[in-house]
């Protein structure tokens, strides 16, 4: 306790126009009446509420949507120049802006890193490397020594994962016989097996069959340069083959005897005369073929677009095929090309945007029925996946289909948590066909309720994909291959039910309860498998208990807001890295960041106490923050999209999520007021 005040008082600013002398955690919460006399800050919210709806709105589109980039790490266009070499298609002038692009992306070390502030990672160290040294820039660049030396300090090639070591081995750089193997055959595997082709990750479907077939055909079309100065100790056995487990018995250890066997199989494919290669190949095809259709590329995903147009090569597409065409034509669509850079976004996330923008101005006090609200509904309304697809597999309750995507089209891969955004969103807004827009949100209401997974949480596509063996599995390094149930998504959905006046004692809602009771970390926060990461976490349990009317002042709620408090920075804000996801110690850590204050701010929202310090503190942050354009600037990644692999920069985040928190934060202000306003 003494701690705690210490740090209300050495962390309380000074000017007293933001908190005034009867701000104190210790004392009684203050009368309604005097409430907007002792919280003058509540003038400055609701002016950066304004500025801030004006600007959404002038960045919406026509049709009544918003999208914000998805900015990401120098992965994607380092892979875009090796294919570009690969399919001997390269384009000097684009090649230019692509190494512009990646020597903006270098660190001072000499590395390249796979989040903003975050240390110099293996694979896109190396990969940046390559893509540069394609391109022709001199080894003895001191640039380039400097990222030599980096990428030898950790590790060198045999550091780098299965999916990075098979564009390797396509360029040949890398040999196919150190490769795990994937093997077509496991389409083959269904639900009658106990680990099978539907208990991997949604993701992970979407890259792995191409990569299967290209695992086959081994399309290598070696390139002019080498690697060799990039392998520690030349390349050895030792270090090329994928390390057993030092027990002798390990499910590790059958899976590299497995991998083993695998490559017997391949040497009899390779000669024609393996039973079953030909039916696999055929099935994966078919497979992936059926996937274009109603999609803006394989999975509308950068990783399966690329694969899916090297697999259609190696099986003999030529390039004025309309279906290869169309392919890329939908993967050119990522790159944003400019005068003098190329970056390129992973996929595009415009009804995750607009549900999230949608919710953030109508709590913010834009009606329901302004006309950019109603045309914005009813895009969404549009974008409804009325389809059966993958999830069945996994979900076989007989459930009208329904559901959102992230991106524009993707109709094989409805998902559950942008279905609780869109639900979120689409409760709050009148359309002119009130009947339409009930029947769209009940269908798809009942459609999310089906996925509960068997120890009461949601995940993100599909229902109780959680078999560990999976992660032992030789080419499972990119820590994707599963798809477990999370707080944040569980969260969310509580909060919708708890809006649409769901009974507490609802089966479906009480195994929520047990499931975020399950998982609280000892501290008090929550793990946010989807956004960075515990801020993000805690904030939406506190949110959606709050919204359930659950009552907020028991013990374990307590510890999650003291949780928020610990972490706030001097500078009234709050900020978390990735780097989180490979320790927790660093919880908290981190430049303070527009996006990840809203977090905590309503997390702290929860509890109802307008006059909090803490709390105003953190409003002082936004609105001291905010540009005079009404945006928000912010540099950190604050999304995730395989933890410890990949995470995402939602452009979006800076601008939304901080509105949503001034107008959360006015709402319990208003609250906290009389009736009659005096």
């Amino acid at each position: 306790m003494a701690v705690k005040i210490l740090y209300s008082f050495f962390a309380r600013p000074q000017n007293d126009d933001v908190l005034t002398e009867s701000d104190s955690r210790t004392q009684t919460p203050p009368s309604a009446a005097n409430v907007r006399i002792s919280n003058p800050i509540l003038s400055r919210a609701e002016a950066a509420i304004k500025r801030s709806q004006d600007y959404l709105f002038s960045i919406q589109k026509p049709e009544g949507y918003w999208v914000g980039e998805l900015i990401v790490d120098s992965t994607i266009t380092s892979d875009m120049v090796a294919y570009h070499h690969w399919d001997g298609s390269v384009d000097k002038e684009w090649e230019r802006k692509a190494v512009n692009h990646l020597f903006s992306m270098q660190q001072p070390d000499g590395g390249w890193n796979i989040y903003y502030g975050g240390p110099a990672e293996v694979n896109a160290t190396i990969k940046a490397y390559l893509a540069l040294k394609l391109a022709g820039v001199s080894v003895t660049d001191p640039r380039m020594l400097r990222a030599r030396e980096v990428a030898l300090h950790l590790g060198g090639v045999p550091r780098m994962n299965t999916f990075s070591k098979l564009m390797l081995a396509l360029i040949g750089l890398y040999p196919w016989e150190y490769v795990p193997t994937i093997p077509s055959e496991v389409l083959f595997l269904g639900k009658w097996f106990h680990v099978n082709f539907w208990d991997m990750s949604n993701w992970s479907r979407g890259m792995i069959v191409p990569l299967a077939i290209i695992n086959h055909f081994k399309p290598t079309r070696p390139v002019k340069v080498t690697l060799d100065e990039l392998y520690p100790q030349g390349m050895h056995e030792r270090d090329l083959a994928l390390a057993p487990d030092p027990e002798r018995i390990s499910l590790r250890n059958f899976f590299l005897w497995l991998d083993r066997l695998h490559k017997l199989a391949e040497w009899f494919a390779e000669h024609n005369i393996h039973p079953f290669r030909k039916i696999a190949l055929k099935k994966c095809e078919k497979w992936m073929l059926e996937r274009f259709e109603g999609s803006d590329g394989l999975a509308a995903i950068f990783p399966a677009m690329l694969n899916s147009i090297i697999a259609m090569k190696a099986l003999g597409y030529k390039n004025d095929n309309p279906i290869l065409q169309r392919e890329w034509k939908e993967l050119k669509r990522l790159q944003h090309e400019e005068k003098d850079s190329v970056r390129i976004e992973p996929c595009f996330s415009p009804v995750w945007d607009t549900a999230i923008v949608l919710i953030c101005m109508r709590e913010s006090g834009v009606p329901e029925d302004h006309p950019m609200m109603k045309k914005c509904a009813e895009w969404l309304m549009d974008m409804e996946i009325r389809f059966a697809g993958d999830w069945i597999h996994k979900n076989p309750a007989k459930v009208e289909p329904s559901g959102w995507v992230f991106e524009y089209a993707n109709r094989w891969n409805p998902d559950v948590d942008d279905t609780a955004m869109v639900l979120l969103a689409l409760r709050q807004v009148k359309t002119d066909d009130p009947k339409k827009r009930d029947e769209c949100f009940q269908r798809g209401l009942k459609w999310m309720m089906t996925f509960q997974c068997k120890d009461g949480g949601w995940a993100a596509f599909d229902k109780d994909c959680t078999k560990n063996i999976l992660e032992k599995v030789p080419f499972a390094d990119h820590n994707a291959m599963l798809d477990p149930e999370c707080a944040d998504i569980t969260a969310r959905i509580l909060e919708l039910l708890g809006y649409e006046g769901w009974n507490n004692n609802d089966p479906q809602i009480q195994r929520g309860l047990e499931f975020i009771r399950n998982t609280q970390e000892a501290d008090g926060s929550w793990y946010g498998r989807w956004g960075v990461n515990y801020i993000y976490g805690t904030w939406q349990v506190l949110r959606g208990m709050r919204a359930l009317n659950w009552n907020m002042g028991e013990e374990w709620l307590q510890r999650g807001r003291a949780w928020l408090e610990s972490v706030q920075h001097e500078d009234g804000g709050w900020g978390e890295r990735c780097n989180t996801y490979d320790d927790p110690v660093f919880k908290g850590q981190g430049p303070s960041t527009a996006s990840q204050t809203a977090w905590a701010v309503m997390g702290l929202c929860a509890f109802d106490d307008p006059e909090n310090p803490v709390l105003k503190r953190g409003i002082d942050y936004l609105a001291r923050m905010q540009n005079a354009d009404g945006s928000w600037t912010e540099h950190e990644t604050t999304g995730t999209g395989f933890p410890k692999v990949f995470y995402l920069k939602y452009d979006m985040y800076r601008n939304a999520w901080p509105l949503l928190a001034l107008a959360t934060y006015k709402q319990i202000c208003e609250r906290a007021m009389p009736k009659n306003g005096k």
